[in-house]
């Protein structure tokens, strides 16, 4: 049955963000949220706690608990669609049924809290802002993999398609899905009359439509033939994996860019692409990608350009990339050796290259051990390049990700004063980009050093800690730094299980 709230628009707020919060949240954070007032806000917060508790609390069940400072909504036995969204993209959506996934597509009504931004409150609003992304990219999730197992000219595959496009305008999986869905229908002057609609859009914002028209021939070409068609796997992949340019950012949310181009195997004289090399092309940009830090270029662009001859410079050029990792992988007389560089494009100067030698006991060990080394060294390599060019920038010049880094600079000085600083640079990272998730990582662990090292207040210390890790989940749970935050934040709380949890989290994302 339906809950009935209060028409107030900040106890409203205050509800999805508990229900929405991993853990407990603290007062002081609360009232940072939704009041903006020179005044003490505890008193609305407590008149809002009270008529939720009148609004949710059963006979016997006390939905909002307060331990402490902090407070927390208990979920069991309520259905709340976004937790509900929220927990089956966490498990998997590759995993669930047809059914599973049409109810689940029918929770999504509109952005998320539409109509909900609150005046004089810009960090509910920016963490608003960063939900109703999230939330969208799990309907994307979720209306792609509905409309794969449906039959490709069906009616109904058509309606969330054309959702889809609604979502995401300049996904080219959505557009090549919407041309199958016409064309087996026969609707060929339809397909046409997209695609021209469709280059209009792309060429707007600058983006390649190349490989969208190339796609919708190749799908020509496949029903003109005698063969009947055949549904493609995935139902609308481009053929040849398109090459697209690493998606414009703003200079406000900028990040750096990297692109792994395929390894290559030396066997006596002659080179070729395959095997090993190509095993530990993929599990190098699969492992980067998790890490969360910078934006990867999927392994499919950059095998089409392999595919091409393009030489690793100009892939980069293409692909606008700041950095292009290259490498070889030789099988000699009982050993196998890995050589790998990192070059910076803009400048074509090599920033690290390394030789990793194993002998191969354990082929499969063996190649782990060096994958693991490659994609911790390029990780610190970029971070070193790019927090050293932040640091001969003016701070009042600095975007969120160079922000970040010279925060990154001074918390690892380790002294009250740096400490300082390096709050001050996470704070300006996360103005201009709220769901900079890694920023909020980085300001806990300025709290927690304020906490362990007695430069101030211990507990409340601490609970800020808690709130930004906290935070910084929020905004991405799948960003091992986050797990690492919440994991010395738990820590610090006395919460040991829970924080051994949290570490161990963030060592299996990394």
């Amino acid at each position: 049955m339906p809950v009935a709230l209060p028409a107030s628009r900040k106890l409203r707020a205050l509800l999805a963000y508990l229900a929405l919060a991993p853990h407990p949240v603290g007062r002081s954070r609360l009232c940072e949220l939704l009041w903006d007032v020179p005044n003490d806000p505890r008193g609305e917060l407590r008149w809002c706690l009270s008529k939720l508790r009148g609004a949710l609390d059963e006979p016997g069940r006390r939905r909002i608990e307060t331990e402490g400072d902090t407070v927390a909504l208990r979920l069991a036995g309520l259905g709340i669609d976004a937790v509900e969204a929220a927990a089956a993209v966490a498990e998997g959506i590759e995993s669930l049924g047809l059914e599973r996934l049409r109810t689940l597509s029918h929770l999504f009504t509109g952005d998320f809290l539409d109509g909900l931004e609150l005046d004089r409150s810009p960090h509910f609003n920016s963490w608003l802002t960063a939900q109703r992304l999230r939330f969208r990219s799990c309907h994307v999730a979720i209306l792609e993999h509905l409309i794969g197992l449906l039959p490709a000219e069906s009616d109904e595959a058509g309606a969330y398609i054309d959702k889809w496009l609604e979502l995401a305008p300049f996904d080219s999986r959505a557009h090549l899905a919407l041309l199958e869905n016409s064309a087996r229908r026969g609707q060929i002057g339809a397909c046409e009359e997209h695609l021209a609609a469709a280059a209009r859009l792309f060429e707007s914002e600058e983006l390649d439509f190349a490989p969208l028209r190339e796609a919708w021939q190749e799908m020509r070409s496949r029903q003109s033939s005698a063969t009947p068609p055949v549904r493609s796997v995935p139902a609308f992949a481009v053929p040849q994996a398109p090459v697209a340019p690493a998606e414009p950012e703003t200079s406000a949310t900028r990040r750096a860019s990297l692109a792994v181009m395929p390894f290559v195997e030396h066997a006596g004289t002659a080179d070729f692409r395959g095997g090993l090399a190509d095993g530990l092309t993929h599990d190098i940009i699969t492992r980067l990608a998790k890490l969360r830090d910078f934006f990867v270029i999927a392994r499919g662009s950059v095998f089409a350009l392999a595919e091409k001859d393009i030489s690793p410079e100009d892939a980069g050029r293409r692909l606008n990339v700041d950095y292009v990792a290259t490498g070889s992988v030789r099988n000699l007389s009982g050993r196998i050796i890995v050589a790998v560089e990192l070059v910076e494009v803009c400048t074509a100067r090599i920033v690290w290259a390394e030789t990793f030698e194993h002998r191969p006991d354990d082929i499969f060990v063996v190649l782990d051990d060096i994958g693991n080394s490659i994609v911790s060294s390029i990780a610190a390599e970029v971070t070193t390049v790019e927090r050293n060019r932040a640091m001969l920038k003016a701070p009042n010049s600095l975007n969120a990700w160079e922000a970040y880094h010279r925060g990154l600079w001074h918390m690892y000085r380790f002294t009250r004063t740096e400490n300082e600083l390096a709050h001050q640079f996470f704070d300006m990272a996360l103005k201009q980009d709220p769901t900079f998730a890694r920023a909020y990582a980085g300001l806990s662990f300025t709290h927690w050093q304020n906490a362990f090292q007695r430069w101030g207040d211990r507990d409340q210390e601490a609970a800020l800690a808690f709130e930004t890790a906290g935070q910084s989940l929020l905004v991405d749970e799948h960003n091992p730094a986050a797990h690492w935050a919440m994991g010395r934040a738990l820590w610090l709380r006395g919460e040991r299980d829970g924080s051994l949890l949290e570490l161990e989290r963030a060592v299996d994302l990394s």
